[in-house]
């Protein structure tokens, strides 16, 4: 790399670390042409970039949003943006890392369902931007292939989401327009009662289903892409295996059938 390149690399690099205020904008200033019209626009990106991450993250995180109120996540998505900035200019491609960043804050110890509220909204954000269903799944391998050998391929959007919180009660209540909707909430709080969630993206819009622990076995077992054998090893023998397929076709959840090679 010529000398050239490589100070053009590096004033990037600094522009860069001054926009996710890692360097000092006079240092930055020094490496341009108009070092005070770059100040200028970078105080306005600043001043922009706390909105920006406020929007995003409510969009993307309503129910935590709602739970830690307007003051609480400002100032929460601000520190996040921070902290960890976006990689991609597409805003929406940002958040992933929100519920490990919930987990580590010690003063949301008190509410440790919030880590995997946001594990079930960020499923739930990324199954609405999945790509389009795939054609229906031809089933003739499912009749004659061995099951250690095949694997079902879901449907792009799927996620199950397993927590020692009631998470999936705790977000539907926050859906629901019942007067006593919190009432099942409590409940569940104070039992200290696990729940896994099944999402999958129905027409243009998410599905969140409370899943028995056997299907939810089985669900996770199939996106990580284990052999339909194994997976039904792993749900158990009480798990009901015609019924969920009968209905996995219905509701063509299914993309594919697939024979592994030897």
């Amino acid at each position: 790399m010529n000398s050239e390149l490589q100070k053009e690399a590096l004033r990037q690099q600094m522009l860069l670390r001054a926009l996710w205020r890692d360097a000092r904008p006079g240092v930055v200033a020094g490496w341009l042409r108009d070092g005070a019209r770059f100040e200028r626009g970078l105080q306005a990106y600043q001043a922009n970039a706390g909105a920006l991450a406020e929007r995003a993250l409510a969009a993307a995180f309503p129910t935590v949003a709602e739970l830690l109120g307007d003051e609480s996540f400002a100032l929460l998505a601000r520190h996040h943006w921070r902290t960890q900035p976006p990689a991609r200019g597409d805003i929406a491609e940002w958040g992933a890392g929100l519920p490990a960043f919930l987990a580590d804050q010690e003063q949301l110890a008190s509410e440790p369902y919030l880590a995997d509220l946001a594990r079930l909204e960020w499923a739930v954000h990324l199954a609405e931007r999945a790509d389009d269903p795939l054609p229906p799944v031809d089933l003739e391998l499912l009749a004659l292939g061995d099951p250690q050998r095949l694997r079902l391929q879901l449907q792009p959007g799927c996620a199950v989401i397993d927590s020692v919180h009631p998470v999936f009660s705790i977000w539907q209540a926050h859906r629901s327009t019942a007067p006593d909707r919190f009432a099942p909430v409590r409940e569940a709080l104070a039992a200290g009662r696990s729940e896994s969630a099944g999402v999958r993206r129905q027409g243009w819009k998410a599905e969140v289903l409370l899943l028995p622990a056997a299907e939810a076995r089985f669900t996770a077992a199939l996106l990580a892409r284990r052999p339909l054998g194994e997976a039904l090893a792993e749900a158990g023998e009480s798990f009901p295996f015609e019924p969920w397929l009968r209905a996995a076709l219905q509701a063509k959840r299914i993309a594919a059938v697939v024979q592994e090679t030897a």
